[in-house]
């Protein structure tokens, strides 16, 4: 495990701040990425904290005790911020990553509006099948006679209504060839973001 330590948190200054949830935290340019979140959010007019903007040093700890600390600070991350936005890209499966899906609850249930894309071109439904198509996954009780959910959504219900709730719908790529680092989705939905949280510019057209 990396240490993470960073430079210190940002502080807003008045301009909304959005934390950007999502797998890309596993990528091995992990921290490139998040800057070319948070240079996008700053050309808006928001502040990104990605969450390898934790400042904690876990070098030498029990695995245990790095997962809690980990945990316990991107949780403090997102009680600094004003929203998030999250990928939702497919990540290990026919679904989005299971700890975004978590920090997504965990900012809604602060109140807190939540933006959100995914790279994938095919509906939830769609991915579903197709997984299941290919095989169960070890320890995955999926079978034929267990419903698929079929809603026409980019994710399982509770994900795409808490985003569409929030006022914007997800941004939905095209299948591009770098599922894991093409930004185009996630411009749109930071975009939408920052018309909600900022409201619209002058001269805008309601």
């Amino acid at each position: 495990m990396k240490q993470r330590k960073t430079e210190p948190m940002p502080e807003g200054k008045g301009r909304p701040v959005v934390y950007l949830a999502g797998p890309d935290v596993f990528l091995p340019d992990a921290r490139e990425i998040g800057e070319a979140k948070r240079q996008i959010c700053e050309n808006l007019g928001l502040v990104g904290l990605f969450p390898l903007d934790n400042e904690i040093d876990i070098a030498g700890l029990p695995a245990v005790e790095q997962a809690r600390r980990i945990s316990l600070a991107n949780e403090a991350l997102m009680h600094h911020a004003d929203a998030a936005i999250a990928n939702l890209t497919p990540f290990r499966g026919a679904s989005m990553d299971a700890g975004t899906a978590y920090e997504i609850g965990f900012i809604r249930a602060l109140g807190r509006p939540v933006f959100a894309y995914t790279n994938s071109a095919r509906c939830y439904a769609e991915r579903a099948a197709l997984t299941r198509r290919s095989g169960p996954a070890p320890d995955d009780f999926d079978a034929a006679d267990v419903e698929i959910e079929n809603f026409g959504l980019a994710e399982n219900l509770m994900i795409a209504i808490a985003v569409s709730e929030s006022g914007a719908p997800i941004a939905l790529g095209s299948a591009p060839a770098d599922l894991s680092r093409d930004l185009r989705a996630f411009q749109a939905s930071a975009e939408a973001a920052a018309q909600i949280l900022l409201g619209p510019k002058s001269g805008d057209i309601s």
